[in-house]
């Protein structure tokens, strides 16, 4: 009898598991995101926090006089969404990028979870996207706390009422409102700067604290730039620029030159950073669990080529921007700057007193500046900038003046102090009619387009 040999046929072999759609990753790590105890803390402040600080700030006597719009708390409500405007620029934006856009990477490393996140995934440019739109989500979703929070704390306390610019001219209650949406618009690009590279650093530094902190670092370092005397070109050509350069909406009319530079670099900043983040973590090795990052490899590839965009952009601005090589700041930009806003604010002055009406073209106001006394150069910043005004008072054959004394920084912003006439800008509060109000001409903001 013959014995019959049956072979059993081997398994076949389990198809690949597909790679997990982004749509599912992006909402794993959104909930991951809103569940952090820091995020949660973030939009409760940037969604309160500004509407009860400017409140209480407008209920004051004492108004912030030395920040841009700060004198004007009391006489519009939109004035106090653009003091917490310049503070966010200067502290929240660079710290919620930090928080946010520093953490979104190194948070898997500190916690051990990459292996089992590729595992579940299965795709690095899955994880990537999903982790930039998350945050990207949750930085826009901040910053829009902060704009309508502080918008509503300032109309809240002082109305829709007309906001003076810089330049002295008057912006009705809709017109300022519309700029100064555009104004937080404005600032979304140097935020997207900062949290590119904030992904950066992130990825660069795994569970090392500097990753958290470098957007924070690299805001600050920017800051401190924009207050030294560099030529105008290298001014524009750094990503924080457009954190200062919304001022120019506010003057009629608007230096928008500035403003556009400032975003379209930062924007490029934005694309650049991200590109070379998503590099870096694409190229990764995951599987040496001691390994949470590449170091100073990292940093190397990632701080070289932006160091290369900004040289590539200085030399952009230079070469297509008449005088992107100076301050940006002389003698003539400081007299019209002086003249034109003398003349606004002469005229709303008038109004206040319930004088009779008059035109800026009536008051043929003109200003001499000089910068040390005239000694050396008529250029550049600096708190020894002193200007006369002249104008023709209507109705009486005679020529006025009045002294101002100026600080000047770099970045075109200055402050004029009234220094006489009495009468005229040497009280801080008038009387008129049996009422007292600010005196606009006793000390006032102003700008000098550093391009015109």
């Amino acid at each position: 009898m013959t014995a019959t040999v049956t072979e059993t046929p081997a398994p076949e072999a389990a198809p690949p598991a597909a790679a997990v759609p982004v749509s599912r990753v992006l909402r794993f790590e959104l909930t991951k995101q809103f569940s952090a105890w820091r995020v949660r803390l973030l939009l409760l402040l940037c969604w309160i926090g500004p509407a009860l600080l400017v409140f209480a700030i407008d209920q004051q006597s004492t108004l912030p006089s030395d920040t841009l719009f700060g004198r004007w708390m009391h006489a519009t409500g939109w004035a106090g969404s653009l003091v917490a405007l310049g503070f966010c620029g200067t502290w929240g934006l660079p710290l919620i990028t930090s928080v946010v856009a520093g953490d979104v990477f190194a948070s898997e490393d500190r916690l051990g979870t990459w292996r089992h996140l590729l595992i579940a995934v299965r795709s690095h440019r899955r994880i990537f996207v999903a982790k930039a739109i998350a945050s990207l989500t949750v930085i826009l979703l901040l910053i829009a706390g902060l704009t309508f929070s502080s918008i509503l704390g300032g109309l809240l306390a002082e109305g829709n009422n007309p906001l003076v610019g810089l330049d002295g001219h008057s912006l009705a209650g809709g017109e300022a409102g519309t700029r100064v949406l555009l104004a937080w618009l404005c600032v979304l690009a140097p935020t997207l700067a900062l949290a590119a590279v904030g992904l950066l650093g992130s990825i660069a530094l795994g569970r090392s604290p500097m990753g958290l902190l470098l957007p924070t670092i690299v805001a600050l370092g920017m800051q401190a730039a924009q207050m030294l005397p560099l030529p105008v070109a290298v001014r524009l050509a750094l990503p924080g620029y457009a954190f200062i350069s919304w001022n120019g909406l506010f003057t009629d009319p608007a230096q928008l030159k500035p403003l556009l530079i400032g975003v379209t670099v930062s924007l490029v900043w934005a694309i650049v950073a991200t590109a070379l983040a998503y590099r870096v973590f694409v190229r990764r090795d995951f599987t040496n669990l001691t390994n949470d990052g590449a170091g100073r490899r990292v940093l190397t590839v990632g701080v070289l080529p932006l160091a290369g965009v900004l040289a590539v952009t200085v030399g952009l601005v230079a070469a297509t921007t008449s005088g992107a090589g100076s301050s940006g700041i002389n003698q003539s930009k400081v007299q019209k700057s002086m003249a034109t806003a003398f003349a606004h604010l002469y005229k709303l002055q008038e109004d206040e007193m319930r004088r009779p009406a008059l035109t800026e073209a009536q008051l043929h106001t003109s200003a001499s500046c000089l910068k040390s006394e005239g000694i050396g150069t008529q250029e550049g910043p600096g708190t020894d900038w002193r200007c006369t005004v002249s104008w023709s008072v209507p109705g009486d054959n005679v020529t006025a003046q009045a002294i101002y004394q100026l600080d000047v920084t770099a970045n075109g912003r200055y402050i004029a102090d009234g220094d006489g006439p009495q009468e005229v800008n040497g009280y801080f509060l008038i009387v008129t009619n049996g009422r007292t109000i600010s005196n606009p001409l006793w000390q006032f903001d102003g700008n000098v387009d550093l391009l015109s």
